[in-house]
């Protein structure tokens, strides 16, 4: 069925689990709001108030429910709380059940084969919620969309919304990007049949469907080919998110940034190196692996030992998941076990911070004498392309290859298979030693190419690739 736009005027829309804004109820009952940052609303700001934008977002927390309980809301922005009502419990079994809990997880090639996953009637019940939450984004879209609108969905939680919308509106052009990696087939098919079909025909709804990487662009090129014998026209294009660089610079300088340096330089120590690495405790990213890396250094290389400092900022992530929260605890203790087998009254190897801010994340990318990037598996991983932007004397990266921005910044980078804690020892040396004058040529090419296409010219570029797919 196609649907008309109901009184609808909004011409470039953007679809995403998470909204520009979030909301807090303080003691007083007042609702407070917080803008957010990145990519998207970069974007979405560069097109110019004109175009009548308009970004779809969830009600993620009791803040945002209880906004839109009260029709408070942004201009530009509607909040969908799809647990209101009959859908109580939807976005939960939807986002934690489904998106984070296996569609992340395949994507990531993270299952632990032998135990899991095992798809019963639970996951049903979750996948039925994902097709509710997906549907109840599809209507809204329709609803507010002006005719020939450009639609830009967001990310494996949104999967099925450009096929749904498809039939809801058929005058709309639709795009849809994905910001993590795309499983090859093989792991992909882990999925239930009619699950994996599902996924990949919701996705070809879409004009248009954007990829961090060609790699990834061909993985889910191959699914499509195996799984449905092609892509049924859909386009595909490659965008590489890049950093900002006027915003990293200039947020960079600022007094509470060089306050923070301060703190940190105190911390490490006179005259010492540092390793730095900034994430959140997803599992993607390899902390421990890494922390191993730096004790074996310290084994193998006691000449490193009250030289160099491990300055590690492990931000908790997605703690409502026990996987999560015993994977944080696990960082914890091997930091822990390295200061206890290592430390001296003036030296504390790992300088652990598990408490988020972003003004001591950047105050440590300026101090860097090396960045340890080594996900097991990533999109992109915009710290990779961050840390040389804003680096004071130049920074050696240790890279792995199987992050997204590999194929970026692969030939400047120290690389790593991000498995061998050996070869990662190593790589840590061979940083720590880099001559000062080419690390610093290194770093220039590195922030070059990092900042190639940043986040206002990445969105630009998907809506102008998606407003000619259907000339």
């Amino acid at each position: 069925m196609v649907s008309e736009p109901r009184n609808a005027a909004a011409q470039v829309l953007v679809a995403s689990n998470r909204g520009p804004v979030s909301y807090s109820v303080g003691e007083d009952g007042e609702l407070t709001a917080k803008r957010g940052g990145g990519g998207l609303v970069s974007g979405l700001s560069a097109i110019g108030d004109e175009a009548d934008a308009l970004w779809v977002c969830a009600a993620l927390g009791e803040g945002d429910r209880e906004a839109v309980r009260r029709g408070v809301g942004e201009p530009g922005v509607r909040m969908l709380d799809i647990d209101a009502g009959s859908r109580e419990g939807v976005h939960a079994a939807a986002y934690n059940g489904v998106a984070n809990s296996v569609l992340w997880f395949v994507h990531h090639m993270l299952y632990q084969t032998p135990l899991e996953p095992a798809f019963g009637p639970e996951f049903r019940e979750q996948w039925e919620a994902y097709e509710t939450y997906n549907r109840a984004f599809a209507e809204a879209l329709a609803a507010e969309a002006a005719p020939g609108a450009a639609v830009l969905v967001q990310d494996y939680h949104l999967t099925l919304v450009p096929g749904m919308l498809r039939e809801l509106r058929d005058d709309v052009r639709i795009g849809h990007f994905s910001h993590t990696p795309w499983a090859p087939a093989d792991y992909f098919r882990m999925l239930p049949d009619d699950v994996a079909e599902q996924v990949l025909r919701g996705m070809l709804g879409a004009d248009r469907l954007g990829f961090l990487t060609g790699r990834w662009a061909d993985a889910f090129t191959e699914c499509c080919v195996r799984m449905l014998g092609g892509t049924s026209g859909t386009r595909i294009g490659v965008h590489g998110l890049g950093a900002d660089a006027d915003f990293l610079r200039e947020r960079s300088r600022r007094d509470d940034v060089e306050e923070r340096m301060a703190t940190l330089r105190e911390q490490v120590g006179e005259g010492r190196r540092t390793i730095v690495r900034v994430d959140r405790t997803e599992l993607s990213k390899n902390i421990v692996r890494g922390m191993q890396a730096y004790r074996e250094l310290l084994r193998t290389r006691p000449e490193w030992r009250e030289r160099v400092v491990h300055v590690a900022f492990a931000y908790p992530s997605r703690q409502d998941l026990a996987v999560y929260r015993e994977y944080t605890a696990e960082v914890s203790r091997v930091a822990e076990s390295i200061n206890a087998e290592f430390g001296t009254e003036g030296w504390t190897p790992v300088l652990l911070h598990v408490d988020d801010d972003f003004a001591r994340s950047l105050a440590a990318y300026r101090l860097a004498d090396v960045a340890l990037v080594n996900p097991i598996r990533d999109g992109m991983n915009l710290v990779a392309k961050e840390v040389p932007v804003v680096s004071d004397e130049g920074c050696a990266l240790v890279l792995s290859r199987e992050a997204g921005a590999f194929e970026e910044l692969g030939e400047d980078a120290i690389p790593v298979n991000p498995y061998d804690v050996t070869a990662t020892a190593e790589a840590l040396h061979a940083g720590l030693s880099m001559p000062v004058g080419e690390r610093a040529e290194r770093t220039k090419r590195l922030a070059a190419a990092a900042t190639a296409l940043p986040p206002a010219r990445w969105f630009l570029d998907q809506l102008h690739a998606l407003t000619g797919a259907r000339s």
